[in-house]
């Protein structure tokens, strides 16, 4: 069955990749306030558990696709890797995330740099681990992007994929779904000005093949040993596979 591809502005006729990109490059500014806003910060707690999975393997090279502002490549400091590269399509976000390096001063260990998912550019076997957080859904092609992030990972690496998932069980699938149909689009909307940002939000959540099936399309871009680990009642889940 062809998955549905879901638009974050309907009225436009470009496709997914650039519309991803300008609707994320709209709400930069305001991008990192509403994401642990909205998430009560639990977003944070997520991120650190999939850096965890990733401490066995002692990593010295990291890519964090669809880096966004930078908050994995940033957690991912805590293994001590040599060098951290995150990449994204949306010019806006790397910026603010470039600001955000500074800051800190983590942008002598942290890269970010301008590419696309689906074509990397880096040499086969580049990376020692990779994470991507809440950005595979964002994939004009999903299979594509997988097997490319495969493709740069040496034999061994370890990929960890943070993404939403949906809950199954009463009342937290009741309240998920009022929360995200309802409350998170008024909110995103009043704060970012983007009203088709945060109603793209839980559409593609609901497309996207979550559990077994993301894990067989995950097996098929060539992950293997792959574990599936729930978070929060089942409101995203970490996919962790092997080269």
């Amino acid at each position: 069955m062809k998955e549905e591809t879901v638009l974050p502005y309907k009225n436009k006729t470009d496709g997914k990749k650039e519309q991803v990109a300008e609707m994320f490059n709209n709400i930069s500014a305001r991008y990192d306030f509403l994401n642990h806003f909205l998430s009560l910060g639990i977003d944070i707690i997520w991120r650190k558990k999939a850096i965890k999975l990733l401490k066995s393997i002692q990593p010295k090279t990291i890519l964090d696709v669809a880096t966004g502002t930078g908050d994995f490549a940033i957690e991912a400091l805590a293994l001590n890797p040599n060098k951290v590269i995150g990449i994204d399509i949306s010019s806006g976000m790397l910026e603010v995330g470039k600001v955000k390096m500074k800051k800190n001063g983590f942008d002598d260990r942290i890269e970010m740099l301008l590419g696309d998912s689906e074509n990397l550019p880096f040499n086969d076997n580049h990376f020692d681990a990779i994470t991507v957080g809440f950005g595979v859904r964002n994939f004009e092609n999903l299979e594509k992007g997988l097997s490319e992030m495969n493709r740069v990972l040496r034999p061994g690496g370890k990929t960890a994929v943070l993404e939403f998932s949906k809950p199954k069980k009463f009342p937290i699938k009741q309240v998920y779904n009022f929360y995200f149909l309802n409350i998170l689009p008024v909110i995103g909307k009043l704060v970012s000005k983007d009203s088709s940002a945060y109603t793209y939000l839980p559409e593609s959540v609901n497309a996207f093949p979550e559990g077994i099936d993301f894990v067989e399309i995950y097996q098929k871009c060539g992950y293997k040993n792959i574990t599936t680990y729930p978070l929060f009642f089942g409101i995203a889940s970490i996919y962790l596979g092997e080269k």
